[in-house]
Parts: C-alpha cells; sequence; structure tokens
C-alpha cells in the first residue's frame, strides 16, 4: 500500500485538513507501526487503550491481535472516519471513543490491566505522562510516539536528568526503540519523532509513602538549575543552607552536587532526610 497516497486520498474525499495545533501528522511509514506493534509485545488476551488514533492504520493492526481495542480520539471528523473504517473491515472488537483523553478517568474504561499505544500530540506528553503513571490503575506498558527531544529527556541519566525523566523513572523503566524521521508523517513535522516503550511500575517505588511530599521535594530540587542541591532545598523548605547541606551530606552525597547528578534511588534517599 501507498501509505502518503492513501492518507491523502483519505483526507481528500472526508474534507479532512491537518490541523498542527492537534499534532495531527499522519504516520505514512509500514515499518514504523510494525515497530509499534512489536514493542508493545501483544498478546490475544490483551486491552490496549489507543490514544489518537487519526486514520485506524494503527488501529487495524492492533485489532487483529488483541482481544479489545478502546480508541481514543479527540477529533470529531477523524473518530467519525475511523468508525467507518472499522465498520467497513468487519472489525467488531474496538470501541471507538470520541474525546479528550485528559478529561476521562480511567477508572470509566472499565478495565483493570491493559496497555497504552499512542501517538501522543506533542502538547500533552507531560501532563498526559503524569495523569497515566500517578493513576491508581496504571497501565502494565505503555509504547508511545513521541518527541524525539522528549523522549531523550525522559531516558536521560546523570548529569542530564531533569524533573520529567525523575518523574517518568520514578513510575517506570523507559527505552527508547527507535528515532522516527520527520519524513516518516504526512504533514512532515519539523522535528523528528521516537518510539518509547514504558515499563510501568505498578507500585511506583514503593518506598516512598507520600508521593505528594516527594515530588515537591524533587521540584523544589530543580527550581533553579544552576544553583547547587542544597541552596534550592534551603530555600524551598525554608531552611538555612547549612542545615540543607547537613541533610545531603546524611543522605550520602556530595554536598556541591546539583540536582540534574542525581538518580532516582537519589532522590528517594534524600526524601528520607526531608520527611
Amino acid at each position: 500500500m501507498d501509505w502518503l497516497k492513501t492518507t491523502k486520498q483519505l483526507c481528500q474525499l472526508y474534507e479532512i485538513k491537518p490541523a498542527r495545533s492537534r499534532g495531527q501528522n499522519f504516520l505514512i511509514k509500514e515499518e514504523v507501526y510494525e515497530k509499534i506493534v512489536k514493542a508493545a509485545d501483544l498478546k490475544a488476551d490483551d486491552i490496549v487503550l489507543e490514544i489518537g488514533s487519526g486514520l485506524g492504520f494503527l488501529t487495524t493492526r492492533l485489532a487483529k491481535i488483541v482481544k479489545k481495542v478502546v480508541a481514543v480520539e479527540l477529533d470529531d471528523k477523524l473518530a467519525e472516519v475511523l468508525q467507518t473504517g472499522l465498520m467497513s473491515q468487519g472489525i467488531k472488537n474496538v470501541e471507538v471513543v470520541n474525546g479528550d483523553i485528559l478529561k476521562f478517568r480511567i477508572s470509566d474504561f472499565g478495565f483493570r490491566i491493559y496497555k497504552v499505544v499512542a501517538n501522543l500530540p506533542y502538547n500533552i506528553t507531560s501532563i498526559f505522562l503524569r495523569k497515566f503513571l500517578s493513576a491508581e490503575n496504571k497501565p502494565e506498558m505503555m509504547v508511545l510516539m513521541l518527541q524525539k527531544e522528549v523522549a531523550e529527556r525522559i531516558v536521560a541519566r546523570p548529569p542530564k536528568m531533569s524533573l520529567l525523566a525523575v518523574s517518568v523513572q520514578f513510575y517506570s523503566r523507559p527505552e527508547i526503540i527507535d528515532i522516527v524521521p520527520a519524513n516518516c508523517f504526512w504533514p512532515q513535522p519539523e522535528v523528528d519523532s521516537a518510539i518509547i516503550k514504558l515499563a510501568v511500575e505498578t507500585n511506583g517505588r514503593s518506598s516512598v509513602q507520600n508521593e505528594e511530599k516527594f515530588f515537591r521535594m524533587v521540584k523544589i530540587g530543580f527550581s533553579a538549575k544552576r544553583k547547587m542541591l542544597k541552596n534550592n532545598l534551603g530555600a524551598g523548605f525554608h531552611i538555612t543552607s547549612a542545615e540543607a547541606e547537613k541533610k545531603v551530606k546524611e543522605a550520602g552525597f556530595n554536598p556541591k552536587i546539583r540536582a540534574q547528578e542525581l538518580l532516582v534511588e537519589d532522590w528517594v534517599k534524600l526524601f528520607g532526610e526531608f520527611i
């Protein structure tokens, strides 16, 4: 199949004009679809929550493998095209949900064990990850198409850690599966993308009893990137720099260390001094 030709024909037929504001860049390379499916390690009894289903090319692939696909599409017209396409192919194990994934409660979908496959609009990446990774009912795995730069930030190691990296790595083990060049999409975006796989830890870091307070400390730690960690923590917790330095030392770290040099495990140790 000529994916570019088919995509343009469908858009013309249904009068769809891809909106940059909604991140509507359609994937037109079959080999990339195959890499996404392979990364998700799908089984016949799996339930998949697909976000950003678009024209349904990936949806139909998923439906042929798993028990059920819940396909969430924000765009009204695309959701209608998706539903029509599924009906014409006789695919009955897909539930199309026309709405904003960020406004749904995960409990609304009615399943406990599931995987997420998503070609996310880049402008909702952070809030989407926060919503699903901190949810009580977390997915067991997520395979996402993200902006390459964001994917690289998520899998970063010291000394390039960030609040995003700590937040995602607290709940999961992320890995970049492959880089997807901009020319694999139509319309072509300005940046390259990446397929990233998150193996989710359903209990997060079980040693952290209060996640809200933990992430408050991490946010304080990253509040001024150029400053030493002790100075950020001192200001954020309203203690002297000397008191903050003592806590950093007692956690086993160099008092001159900066936030971007700490692993998630290091933040957990440090949290023990600030509880």
